[in-house]
């Protein structure tokens, strides 16, 4: 773990994966979002396996709304990824295109991860959790008891 850098979420994504680059010049890295508390490790164990790396320049993990929750470069730059990331407008509907979009511009191999909610709001919460009921985010919900109503 790193501290995060300034600037907008476009820019301190850029920076983690050029100090990923700074840090292990030869090895691949991948950013993953904290609000998809559904991941597994067997989820990323399979598409990031060394037999399975070959070939593969990116990886992506779609999220519901439009966004993603994983990104990774099997060989980062902090060139590479400002050109991905950086002016790419966060947390809207398109912000997954557009970040597909740059890595088909660069020419770069996708492997595409498991479509995954990610918590933005409460309604996503209940569903992530029903998702995957064993887990602690689900059992954290399920402590705090049911949700208010809400009235206009």
């Amino acid at each position: 773990m790193v501290p995060q850098s300034g600037g907008g979420l476009d820019e301190r994504l850029a920076a983690a994966f050029a100090h990923a680059a700074r840090l292990a010049p030869e090895a691949p890295a991948l950013l993953v979002g904290m609000d998809t508390p559904q991941l597994a490790a067997p989820m990323l164990a399979e598409p990031l396996a060394p037999a399975r790396r070959a070939g593969t320049d990116a990886w992506y993990g779609p999220a519901a709304d439009g966004g993603f929750w994983a990104l990774g470069l099997a060989r980062p730059t902090e060139r590479l990824a400002r050109q991905l990331l950086v002016g790419v407008q966060m947390s809207t509907p398109g912000t997954g295109r557009a970040v597909l979009d740059r890595l088909a511009h660069a020419g770069l191999t996708v492997t595409h991860l498991p479509l995954l909610t990610d918590v933005d709001t409460a309604h996503d919460a209940h569903q992530v959790a029903a998702s995957a009921t064993d887990g602690r985010f689900a059992a954290c919900l399920r402590s705090l008891g049911p949700a208010p109503e809400v009235t206009g």
